[in-house]
């Protein structure tokens, strides 16, 4: 009774706000904070069915991309058989890649959206994916023992050549593996992790490294692309040997990657550059931060290197939050507001920041507000089709702005899709966990669950509630 009393107050002042034409509208006879803010994107605290919603959508569009079947590329047929597999097999091509990096993080984020959920459509489009490489593997490993070609998709998984091939599916693979024991995918975990640790090429300390764009190059994209395949390993095996060379990883791209005055991570770094630029391009920043969530997910509490890691997420994670748009999303650059908003960035970031919060290790209060404003621009991105659009497209390294600033955005881009939906899943685990609330029409976060108390405003100015 009470609280329609209130709304009743409210439509009645609301209507008298808008029928004060006759006379001039002041501070006297207007609430005028009670007017609607000319907000570009929603603003305020999302409900969790319709984060779903958005998430469903875009699963079902990479659902009908990604097809799990194998063809002859002669025929256009189904291979119905393992033993029907010859060089002719390939995967069926969709819009996106089964096995490249990019679909190492579709993975993880579905995963993530089938713990926040318990959708089982999200385990089993992971899993359907994954038994179907590991079925594979072998068939296509004889016919590449002996010489013959095959397919190039197929090839990544059992021949790695870099650290895309190998890091963000393998850490996918262990996750979905310690949840489900009966799916067969040890051997590629094992493959894919022999690789990262003992073939990816490296600078003379150990760092993961690279011969382009320069000699001995260190790129941002490596530590996702590496290190939580390493840590996860540890988890996977209990081999402390895997969790310490991951932290040390992580360390020593902070020591040549991390600008501390502004508390963002340079794109790329160059052995013999002097001196050396830095530009702080949104999507590598992404996957620093992401592989600072996932370290941190498995490390032990009392690993020496826990802490230091730590106060690297709340550095960054800090000037992350100072330089977002105040419709929500991140720039291409970060520190350039005269470059475009992109969407994986952004997503990435929504994802990190709420995960943080909702691991105890950021203050909700002071980055809550931030994460959600960041989901309803994500959410914004996704076309009625569950197309994820303005992201950019596979990006190498450039030492000058303009290279970062034109890059194309493309609904193609296959980067976009993982952090979508792994930042709702996170913003889903959010809303059940934290305690946002509308205060004064402004998002906060509290400790405990409050009573919700909306202000009613008399028409002299004065307040009750």
């Amino acid at each position: 009774m009470r609280h329609h009393m209130r709304q009743t107050a409210i439509c009645l002042l609301l209507a008298a706000v808008t029928g004060i034409h006759a006379q001039q509208v002041n501070d006297n006879n207007t609430p005028l904070h009670l007017m609607k803010p000319a907000y570009r994107l929603p603003y305020g605290i999302p409900k969790a069915d319709e984060v779903k919603q958005t998430i469903d959508r875009v699963l079902n569009y990479i659902t009908e991309e990604t097809p799990a079947v194998v063809i002859n590329s002669k025929t256009g047929k189904t291979v119905d058989r393992l033993k029907d597999i010859d060089e002719f097999s390939q995967l069926k091509q969709g819009g996106f890649r089964l096995t490249s990096y990019e679909w190492g993080v579709t993975y993880s984020g579905v995963l993530a959206a089938y713990e926040a959920t318990g959708d089982p459509t999200y385990r089993d489009y992971v899993y359907t994916r994954h038994r179907l490489l590991a079925d594979i593997a072998p068939w296509f490993q004889k016919i590449y023992q002996k010489g013959k070609k095959i397919d190039g998709n197929v090839r990544r998984v059992i021949d790695p050549h870099a650290l895309d091939d190998a890091g963000a599916v393998c850490a996918s693979m262990i996750k979905a593996r310690l949840k489900d024991a009966t799916l067969p995918v040890d051997a590629l975990i094992k493959n894919y992790a022999d690789y990262i640790m003992n073939k990816e090429y490296r600078l003379a300390d150990g760092t993961f490294a690279r011969l382009r764009p320069q000699k001995n190059t260190v790129w941002l994209d490596d530590m996702f692309m590496g290190i939580p395949a390493l840590a996860y390993m540890g988890k996977y095996t209990g081999e402390q040997r895997y969790y310490d060379e991951a932290a040390r990883q992580v360390m020593q791209f902070a020591s040549r990657m991390f600008v501390p005055e502004k508390g963002l991570f340079r794109h790329g770094w160059v052995e013999d550059m002097q001196p050396h630029p830095a530009f702080h391009w949104g999507r590598a920043n992404g996957w620093a931060i992401l592989t600072l969530c996932e370290v941190l997910d498995v490390l032990p509490d009392n690993h020496p290197q826990r802490t230091d890691i730590m106060n690297l997420l709340r550095a960054h994670a800090t000037a992350l939050a100072s330089l977002q748009h105040h419709d929500g999303a991140w720039h291409q650059l970060l520190d350039r507001a005269d470059t475009y908003l992109e969407t994986s960035a952004t997503a990435i970031y929504t994802y990190c920041l709420a995960h943080a919060i909702n691991q105890g290790w950021l203050d909700a209060k002071a980055f809550g507000p931030v994460a959600l404003q960041g989901w309803h621009a994500t959410a914004a991105a996704v076309n009625e089709r569950g197309q994820v659009e303005n992201v950019c497209v596979g990006t190498g390294m450039g030492f000058d702005s303009s290279f970062y600033a034109y890059r194309p955005v493309h609904v193609m881009a296959a980067h976009g899709y993982g952090p979508v939906i792994w930042a709702g899943a996170e913003i889903i685990r959010l809303l059940k966990l934290q305690h946002p609330k509308l205060n004064d029409s402004a998002v906060m976060f509290y400790d405990q669950e409050v009573p919700t108390q909306q202000p009613i405003f008399n028409y002299d100015g004065s307040i009750r509630f």
